[in-house]
């Protein structure tokens, strides 16, 4: 039978819970007490979540897609063509990046994998904060050289930013799984984010 701790507060149980929300708020508190995701604005970040096509712990846990190209520049020349990313706008503001969840797996990891895995991603984010990914030197731009020193250093900031004391209201959903987070509240509310497209521009004659 699947209960949740009632003492983690995660907010009305008589609603769904809202993931996205909660995850803007978290990225939100974790931008402006980690020095080196201060960057990050989450108000420019669409967060999202993917549905897992087995449920299994291993596989993607979390992805950030870049809205913008190389530099941050809008626009992109392939052969004869030009493009752009598709541009999402949110009360008139336009976000920079996807930041997106695959649930139920990211949920069904350990609390101190979650946090990892949210550092590993908001690191991914260009610190001029263009709309590009980070880029490190090296044969893999993505991670360094070794994966297993970026995951390190990033629970180092997240143990770092936990030391701190932050509300624990912030991190509270974190410390169930999906099921448990599922029942407490009846059910998990989370936007279904496709992967940009590239869109081709028109050029006038």
């Amino acid at each position: 039978m699947v209960t949740a701790p009632p003492w983690r507060d995660t907010g009305p149980n008589d609603r769904p819970f809202d993931f996205c929300t909660a995850m803007t708020a978290l990225i939100g508190a974790i931008s402006s007490g980690c020095e080196e995701l201060g960057h990050i604005d989450a108000a420019q970040l669409l967060i999202g979540v993917s549905l897992a096509r087995a449920r299994t712990r291993y596989g993607l846990q979390a992805r950030v897609t870049p809205l913008r190209f190389p530099d941050g520049s809008v626009h992109v020349r392939r052969g004869s063509r030009t493009f752009q990313v598709q541009r999402h706008l949110l009360n008139g503001v336009e976000m920079l990046y996807h930041v997106t969840f695959c649930l139920p797996r990211f949920m069904d990891q350990s609390f101190d994998e979650k946090m990892v895995t949210i550092f590993h991603e908001l690191y991914h984010i260009h610190p001029r904060f263009n709309g590009d990914l980070r880029r490190h030197p090296g044969r893999c731009h993505a991670h360094t050289e070794s994966q297993s020193m970026y995951d390190a250093h990033m629970a180092a900031l997240a143990r770092l930013w936990l030391s701190t004391r932050p509300d624990p209201s912030l991190t509270a959903f974190l410390r169930l799984d999906f099921a448990q987070l599922a029942y407490k509240h009846s059910g998990i509310l989370g936007v279904l984010l496709p992967r940009p497209r590239l869109v081709p521009l028109t050029v006038a004659s």
